[in-house]
């Protein structure tokens, strides 16, 4: 156990160490990823400045370009005509924004100018200088006493021998054209060939100068401020302690402007590059993290389980035993249970021919009544008969004959019926025509029903043709032959006794006998074994007759049920249809 806790610790710690190089490599792959990202974005962040500069400041030379041969520049030997172009240029500059707008002579010496910022002489200049060789002069510098960064603009003015006589000169203000992108963008300066910062959004780095053979700036004033650079993937990276508002570390990128002769220069912050990296390499981290301590948990899981197995096995091995003996016990146990089982169902059966037994003794006067009418009336119809054929009256004696066989044939009807109805049905569910087996109810409890006066309200002639359904014909006479009589015996302490028998043949078969009695007691119990609202102790019943019925609707797949209607009480008997598709 002990080697294994060593192994462990190992396992675990070159996981770690193997996790820190792959982060490790992550973060600096992710890293030089987002740099060559954010050095896209400060190429067009650059290259946005630099087009500003350039347009603001190629307004003023347009000007300069456009002014240099105005009419009012050509005769300025008057001094009323040199008043006039003095309000021409003053009008321009301030339309312009223009620090000044001067026009000198072949020899430098101002002649008009709109504010005379620069002195009356700029021969020694090198934008004049230029403009005196027929192009276009450009300069700048710091103008005093105002201390106004400046930017100069020199046309040419040819006389009519082609010469240059003059130049016009357009001043801007450089504080005016960084007005419009002052904090817009990341820190953007720009310099001029000397390595001096002229131009920039940010103020501190104004004037600030890169000394030959060097990479970065130092303050105008020559304090010492943190610096050092590197490269990192080809990017260049300075380390800076210039300010709050300048990056501790920023991407360098330079683009040459030989259009305003200045080097445009941009420092983008990478730490949102850092955060990219940083971010990519904890993800991984976590997920390796997240895999490890699954495998390791996997692992623990694993050798836990096989020491669990082990003991396992011992168990079982016992319980086995246990088992088996269990198993034996179980099987006397289902052996006895479906011998019991089979006397339930016997019992059942046993039941339910009781019940039938039941109704026939309780219909048993009746029927005997049924019976010995027909007999008296055969024994009077054959002496009658006999009589005539001694008189000779063949004819009478022939009719005596006919309703002895009526009688004979009425008899075979009913006997027919109690030897179908009281013999113990074992057919499968099978079809059955209910239109049949209601009639053959009616005629069963006839005589009982008689001798009661309660009257049958059904007519088997108004269905066409048979209605079959999925029962047994048996058990479903004995279902209405106990719904019949019940039906009977809850009237018989009132003088208005009716019965009503109707099929529905809607979405589910429906057969309906109601009365017009007091109603049931206790609809909830009415189907529960010994259930009766009869004397108890009386020959009436044991309370069993609806709960045989219930019994054997639901052995048909149907249902039964008893409510109270709005005059005596009404019970439903639910039969699924037979068709045609259900015959195997």
């Amino acid at each position: 156990m002990r080697n294994l806790e060593g192994h462990r610790g190992w396992i675990v710690l070159g996981f770690a160490l193997a996790l820190a190089a792959l982060t490790g490599a992550v973060w600096s792959y992710g890293y030089r990823q987002a740099l060559d990202v954010l050095a896209r974005q400060g190429e067009a962040d650059l290259e946005l400045a630099s087009d500003r500069v350039s347009t603001q400041l190629q307004v003023y030379q347009e000007l300069a370009v456009l002014m240099a041969r105005h009419p009012a520049l050509e005769q300025l030997s008057g001094e009323e005509s040199r008043r006039a172009a003095v309000r021409l240029l003053r009008d321009v500059a301030d339309s312009t924004a223009a620090l000044d707008v001067f026009y000198a002579d072949a020899s430098g010496r101002v002649l008009v100018a709109a504010q005379g910022i620069t002195g009356p002489d700029v021969s020694g200049t090198d934008y004049f200088s230029r403009a005196m060789h027929g192009a276009l002069g450009t300069g700048h510098g710091v103008l005093q006493p105002l201390n106004r960064r400046a930017f100069f603009y020199a046309a040419p003015d040819f006389g009519a021998d082609g010469t240059v006589r003059g130049a016009l000169v357009t001043v801007a203000d450089v504080v005016d054209v960084e007005q419009t992108w002052r904090g817009s963008l990341p820190a953007v300066f720009f310099t001029d060939r000397n390595g001096e910062v002229f131009i920039s959004n940010r103020s501190e780095l104004l004037l600030w100068q890169r000394q030959p053979g060097e990479t970065g700036l130092q303050p105008q004033d020559g304090r010492q401020v943190v610096f050092s650079a590197h490269r990192v993937s080809g990017h260049e990276i300075w380390q800076l302690g210039w300010g709050p508002y300048l990056p501790q570390r920023a991407l360098h990128r330079a683009v040459d402007l030989p259009v305003i002769g200045m080097i445009g220069e941009i420092l983008l912050d990478t730490a949102p590059a850092r955060r990219i990296a940083t971010l990519q390499a904890a993800a991984l981290a976590g997920i390796c993290l997240a895999f490890g301590a699954l495998l390791f948990l996997a692992t623990e899981r694993r050798r836990t389980l096989a020491l669990a197995n082990v003991v396992l096995e011992s168990r079982v091995t016992k319980r086995t035993r246990a088992l088996s003996a269990s198993n034996m016990q179980l099987r006397r146990e289902v052996k006895e249970r479906q011998g019991a089982e089979a006397a339930l169902t016997l019992a059942q059966q046993e039941l339910v021919q009781a019940g039938k037994l039941s109704a026939l003794g309780q219909m048993s006067a009746g029927i005997s009544h049924e019976l010995n009418q027909p007999l008296m009336a055969i024994q009077q119809y054959a002496d009658n008969g006999s009589a005539f054929l001694q008189q000779g009256k063949a004819d009478r004696a022939g009719e005596n004959l006919g309703r002895i066989s009526d009688m004979a044939t009425r008899m075979a009807r009913i006997i027919k019926n109690l030897r179908a109805f009281a013999r113990n049905e074992s057919e499968p569910v099978s079809r059955v025509d209910l239109v049949k087996v209601i009639t053959a109810a009616v005629e069963l409890t006839q005589a009982r029903l008689q001798a009661d006066q309660v009257s049958v309200d059904w007519n088997a002639d108004q269905y066409d043709a048979p209605v079959y359904a999925w029962g047994g014909e048996v058990r479903l006479a004995q279902v209405f032959v106990n719904l019949i009589n019940n039906a009977a015996d809850a009237m018989l302490d009132q003088d208005d006794r009716q019965v009503h028998i109707s099929i529905n043949t809607g979405d589910r078969l429906a057969v309906t006998v109601s009365d017009v009695g007091p109603g049931i007691k206790e609809p909830e119990k009415v189907f529960e074994p010994f259930y009766s609202t009869k004397t108890v102790g009386s020959s009436d019943g044991m309370g069993l007759g609806l709960s045989i019925s219930y019994g054997l609707v639901q052995s048909f797949g149907g249902n039964i049920r008893g409510v109270n209607v709005e005059r005596g009480a009404m019970f439903t008997v639910e039969l699924d249809y037979w068709t045609e598709e259900d015959v195997v």
